[in-house]
């Protein structure tokens, strides 16, 4: 065999195991600091004394998969980032619940497989990339969490970002507190 037969062979063979990972193409893996989902980074792995948390909040976070944009009924699929950030200077946010709806109402996933810690100051952001077309236009997330007190109260926002034709665009949604 010759070297470019050999090379041929090497190179497919790299793509292909590359291809296999999907963490290699996973934009929150890519863009984590750690190269880690940073949900699975921040799960907890002990258990949290529930009865000392006095503050317990869910949220509930539009999402646009995509939007319309002229008489003919098109579309625009957008890319969302979801943020949920914990706005204390001591005390730790917990976060027991991101799931993940789509138009109608039905659940399409739950982000968390345990309650997750974020530090104070600290920050969660994760994306919904453009081709997860299964939200549709009123997608939504549901964020349940808790903290020692009133003062934890977190900043949940959406950012999305889309393009059509030589324009691009983006804007923000906010978490909203929700009845239980």
């Amino acid at each position: 065999m010759n070297k470019f037969h050999v090379s041929v062979l090497l190179v497919t063979t790299i793509f292909m195991l590359i291809g296999c990972d999907p963490s290699a193409t996973n934009p929150n893996v890519v863009f984590s600091e750690h190269k880690q989902d940073p949900i699975e980074e921040l799960e907890m792995t002990a258990d949290v004394d529930h009865s000392r948390l006095s503050y317990k909040e869910t949220f509930y976070v539009p999402i646009y998969s995509d939007i319309y944009i002229d008489k003919e009924n098109r579309t625009v699929l957008l890319s969302a980032t979801l943020s949920v950030r914990n706005t204390t200077l001591k005390k730790s946010l917990y976060v027991n619940k991101i799931d993940y709806y789509d138009t109608d109402g039905t659940l399409i996933k739950s982000y968390l497989n345990a309650p997750l810690e974020l530090p104070a100051m600290g920050t969660l952001n994760y994306i919904v990339e453009k081709e997860e077309t299964k939200g549709g236009s009123g997608a939504n997330f549901i964020i349940e969490v808790e903290g020692m007190d009133e003062t934890v109260k977190p900043v949940i926002e959406a950012v999305m970002l889309g393009n059509f034709s030589n324009k691009a665009f983006a804007f923000s949604t906010e978490g909203t507190p929700v009845a239980h």
